[in-house]
C-alpha cells in the first residue's frame, strides 16, 4: 500500500506532516514519545487495506512544525486535539476513528471528551489519561516515570539538560521500554532520535503542559461528569502490579463503553506486536 505524504495546515499557521493511504472509513493514527509516525508502519499498512488511514507526525514532532511555547496553551493537549479535528477536516472527514499511544493517546483522549461528535471510535494504547496518571505516581516506584517530573519544570534547565545528552536521554526510553529490539531497528531507531535531538523545546513543551494545564482540563471534565461517548479500547501493560492501581477501573470512569486489553508485549506494541493491535482496531471500529 502506497501512502502519500501531505503538508496540512491545522490551527495558528501550524502545518501538521502527514501520511496518508487506504481507501475506506478515516481512521488517524497518533503516535507516541520517543517516536514518530513512522511507528505506525505495520499497523497503518494493515488497516489501508480497507481503511483511510492517516497518520501526522503532532504538532512539536518529527517533520511536523513546532511553534515556540507561548504559554502553556500552544502544547496543551486541547490544542493538539484540535489540530487533529482540524487535520481530518482539511482531508475531508467531518468523522473519524481515532487511535493513539502514548502522547498520542493523551491526544486522542481529549479529542474525545472535546469533540464527540467527531470521534467515531477511541483506541488508547498503554497510558492512563493524564489525571489519573499523575494520580498514581507515587513513592520510590515512580521513579520510572522521572522524564515526567524532569520535564514539568520551568522553562530552561530540563531543555539543556536533555540537548546536551539527547540521544542518551531519548535513547534510554527505546531500551527500556522496549522488550523486542528487533521490533525497532537500527534505521528507523535514528530515524527517532534524529527527529528527537531536532526537537527537544517542543517535546518539553509537551510534557510541561501535562503537568500543568492538561490537569486543569481533566479535573474540569471529571467535575462535570464528561466521559467519553464512543467506543473505547484501551491496551495496556499491566502497570498496575507495579504501582499499586487497577487500571481497567480508572480508565472505566472516563469510558463507560469500554473494553479494557492486558498485554505481555512492551511499550512500543505497534511494532512489537502488529497483528495484536490491527486486530484490536478492527474489533473496536464494528462496535
Amino acid at each position: 500500500m502506497t501512502f502519500e505524504y501531505l503538508r496540512v495546515p491545522v490551527a495558528g499557521g501550524v502545518e501538521l506532516h502527514t501520511a496518508v493511504g487506504g481507501h475506506g472509513s478515516p481512521i488517524v493514527l497518533l503516535h507516541g514519545f520517543p517516536q514518530t509516525h513512522l511507528m505506525w508502519r505495520h499497523v497503518a499498512a494493515a488497516l489501508a487495506e480497507d481503511h483511510t488511514v492517516i497518520c501526522p507526525d503532532l504538532r512539536g514532532y518529527g517533520a511536523s512544525d513546532k511553534p515556540a511555547e507561548d504559554g502553556p496553551g500552544t502544547y496543551s493537549k486541547r490544542t493538539m486535539a484540535a489540530d487533529v479535528i482540524e487535520l481530518a477536516r482539511q482531508l475531508g472527514h467531518e468523522r473519524f476513528a481515532l487511535a493513539g499511544h502514548d502522547r498520542g493517546a493523551l491526544v486522542a483522549v481529549r479529542a474525545g471528551l472535546d469533540h464527540p461528535g467527531h470521534v467515531t471510535h477511541l483506541a488508547s494504547l498503554d497510558v492512563l489519561p493524564t489525571l489519573d496518571m499523575w494520580d498514581v505516581m507515587q513513592g520510590t516506584t515512580a521513579a520510572v516515570g522521572f522524564h515526567l517530573y524532569l520535564m514539568a519544570q520551568p522553562k530552561g534547565l530540563p531543555e539543556r539538560m536533555i540537548a546536551a545528552s539527547a540521544d542518551d536521554f531519548f535513547g534510554h526510553f527505546l531500551d527500556l521500554w522496549t522488550n523486542d529490539p528487533a521490533a525497532i531497528p537500527p534505521d528507523v531507531r535514528a530515524e527517532y532520535l534524529k527527529a528527537c535531538r531536532d526537537a527537544v523545546p517542543s517535546i518539553v513543551a509537551d510534557y510541561r503542559a501535562s503537568a500543568g494545564i492538561d490537569v486543569e482540563h481533566d479535573r474540569a471534565d471529571r467535575a462535570a461528569g464528561t466521559t467519553l461517548a464512543m467506543p473505547v479500547t484501551v491496551l495496556q501493560q499491566d502497570w498496575g502490579a507495579v504501582l499499586g492501581f487497577d487500571a481497567a477501573a480508572l480508565w472505566r470512569a472516563w469510558a463507560p463503553d469500554l473494553r479494557h486489553v492486558p498485554v505481555t508485549c512492551g511499550h512500543f506494541m505497534a511494532e512489537e506486536a502488529p497483528d495484536l493491535v490491527v486486530n484490536e482496531l478492527r474489533d473496536l471500529l464494528v462496535r
